[in-house]
């Protein structure tokens, strides 16, 4: 579990080195929009990992036919009518 002080395996100190440094070269009037610039593209980035992951998602169910369970069940219950007719008059008594 990633504990509250670090971010992507950044400690806090270094986030303040990071936060005073761009407050010196871009000025306290630019940071929140480079912080709009970058939260956007963290959301883009975001949006089009979950489409390709809903694409590949997709692909492999439409070239997987996930319904083997109904004919597995078919054959066992094909299975269990052979069986119950070939020993339904030898069946024991209780």
């Amino acid at each position: 579990m990633i504990q509250a002080n670090y971010i992507l395996f950044i400690s806090a100190p270094e986030i303040l080195i990071v936060v005073f440094f761009v407050l010196i070269f871009f000025g306290a009037d630019k940071v929140p929009e480079i912080v709009r610039g970058v939260a956007k593209a963290i959301k883009e980035v975001k949006h089009a990992t979950n489409d390709i992951k809903n694409e590949i998602t997709k692909t492999v169910e439409e070239d997987i036919d996930l319904d083997f369970t109904k004919d597995i069940t078919k054959e066992i219950n094909e299975v269990k009518d052979e069986v119950s007719d070939i020993t339904g008059p030898i069946k024991r008594k209780r």
